[in-house]
């Protein structure tokens, strides 16, 4: 049976590695049965990939750093890793990229695959990442409260260790509950923008929430955790999405937000960053200012910055989502059931600017 050229180089560097580390080209094709040809030019590519070295017939695992002295094969040498995320484009970005630093530091290879929301797509990209060779996966499949649990269940009968990125199981004893997880604490990040607006004195937070993914629920959870622990209103939250998940109209939203501007509520925390940016020269034809008039804080901070004005916002640590989900994946594959089941939480900053008028000591924010 013909093998692809990818799993050929992967026996190549698993040849060598059992043969000591350091092996002759000739004794490496004739042990795995590839002609010598093919074995140098696929030996070419991995030392041009920084996964071999080769000197005077012999290759060898140890690579040169970048003062020459040889370095040892990274914990993922040879391996390949499936991503699956329901998006490129806004808040993965940054998750794809800290996983796709992980795995070339490791040695490892990154295969991605997209899964958009709603269209149920999740299993099928999966098992699109295991036939391309992935020995192991990141997953951050559509998790959300109130699903059938049978749309799951495939999660618990994976062939290949897995890690949860950005999700966690529904359910204690649902599906997928027994993977290892790597996700964002969003209930803590809610706590922290409500906490620095009470802290300016605003009496009460409006949310104006998606509802369409694990992190979108897990935004609405840490509103209401979050005010009854700051003994804040616990008010109605607008829904940024309608049936269908179709965007609601900005106008109307804006209209909701004056609204509540005008009942004595003057800051809103809106998920996402999408939908906070398009807030601000709505609410001028409301005859409402940001931050003079109602104070901003936008969830995820992917574009929040480039606001006017620029958006204090809740950050995930996105970049270090990915990368240690791929750390964690790989100590799963080289361990086993040997470790433990790992919930990592990693927790949100919050990114104060100037669309909350102060800081916490109550300097006014230009920028």
């Amino acid at each position: 049976m013909a093998i692809s050229g990818e799993e050929r180089r992967r026996l190549i560097v698993s040849a060598v590695g059992e043969l000591g580390g350091r092996v002759r080209l000739t004794e490496l094709a004739d042990r795995l049965g590839i002609p010598a040809v093919t074995v140098r030019r696929d030996i070419a590519a991995l030392a041009d990939a920084g996964r071999l070295s080769r000197s005077h017939g012999f290759v060898s695992l140890e690579r040169p750093d970048a003062s020459g002295a040889p370095t040892l094969p990274g914990p993922g040498e040879g391996r390949a890793l499936g991503l699956l995320v329901p998006s490129v484009g806004s808040y993965f970005d940054e998750v794809i990229a800290g996983a796709r630093a992980a795995t070339t530091a490791a040695g490892a290879r990154l295969v991605l695959g997209i899964a958009p929301y709603g269209e149920g797509g999740d299993r099928l990209q999966a098992e699109r990442l295991l036939e391309s060779g992935a020995e192991g996966l990141l997953l951050a499949p559509g998790l959300l409260p109130g699903r059938p649990a049978e749309d799951y269940t495939w999660l618990d009968t994976l062939p290949v260790p897995a890690v949860l990125v950005e999700r966690r199981s529904p359910t204690p004893a649902g599906p997928g509950s027994g993977l290892d997880t790597v996700a964002s604490d969003h209930r803590h990040g809610v706590l922290s923008a409500l906490r620095h607006l009470a802290g300016l004195g605003h009496e009460s937070v409006l949310l104006a929430a998606r509802g369409d993914s694990w992190t979108a629920a897990e935004v609405r959870a840490g509103y209401h955790e979050g005010t009854r622990l700051l003994g804040l209103p616990a008010l109605p939250a607008l829904d940024t999405l309608g049936p269908g998940n179709v965007p609601t109209d900005p106008e109307l939203l804006a209209a909701r937000v004056a609204e509540a501007v005008r009942s004595g509520t003057r800051a809103v925390l809106v998920h996402n960053d999408q939908d906070a940016l398009r807030l601000p020269p709505l609410l001028r034809a409301h005859g409402l200012a940001v931050p003079a008039d109602v104070a901003l804080v936008a969830y995820d901070d992917v574009f929040a910055a480039l606001a006017a004005p620029p958006l204090t916002a809740v950050a995930p640590p996105k970049h270090a989502v990915g990368a240690a989900a791929v750390d964690l994946l790989l100590r799963r594959l080289t361990a086993g059931s040997e470790l433990p089941v790992h919930r990592t939480a990693l927790l949100p900053a919050l990114r104060v600017r100037a669309s909350c008028g102060a800081d916490r000591a109550g300097t006014v924010l230009l920028a």
